[in-house]
């Protein structure tokens, strides 16, 4: 592959897996208010070493490890100050944890998107004022000329029918895994 095509792959990989890179270098670094900075880093390190990756492998697992190492680099540089020092296999354990975790999220996230699709126009709307432009109901309620309480109710019913949606989707999909 040239390396033309090489980059456009790593860069649509790498957009691909931000939001669980992110997550993953915070699970390492719970709590420290320099994870932008890890990972940012590891960014940058994973581009450097893009002609290492082959692709067609696991690319969120190579870039988990370049993460962990980053996370291991910041915290052998902050141990001086550290109040708090994880043993390395604890960091092992937690980040075996994280990696199986993720990706239990992007199967959840995948099937939520799948059911959101579902919806009736009105429902998705709601949920998408409520939860992802974060509109006070309040607003809502008064724009759509409803009533707080039954704009409260609404909700409630659908996210049990996208919680029994996404459950069927996940179930179904691990027995055609099975």
């Amino acid at each position: 592959m040239d390396a033309q095509k090489q980059n456009a792959a790593i860069v649509s990989l790498l957009t691909q897996n931000q939001s669980a890179l992110r997550l993953y270098v915070e699970s390492l670094m719970p709590g420290d208010p320099h994870c932008d900075d890890v990972a940012q880093e590891t960014n940058t390190i994973i581009w450097e070493k893009r002609s290492d990756f082959e692709i067609g492998t696991n690319f969120k697992a190579w870039a988990f490890s370049i993460a962990r190492f980053q996370v291991r680099k910041y915290r052998f540089k902050q141990a001086k100050n550290a109040r708090l020092v994880f043993c390395g296999e604890l960091e092992e354990i937690i980040a075996e944890e994280m990696t199986d975790h993720l990706d239990d999220l992007s199967e959840h996230h995948i099937a939520l998107q799948a059911c959101l699709q579902k919806l009736k126009p009105a429902d998705r709307d709601l949920i998408h004022h409520r939860y992802f432009k974060k509109t006070p109901l309040k607003q809502y309620a008064a724009r759509m000329g409803r009533s707080i309480g039954g704009l409260k109710v609404t909700l409630h019913r659908i996210r049990n029918r996208l919680l029994l949606c996404v459950e069927k989707r996940i179930a179904l999909a691990k027995e055609a895994q099975a």
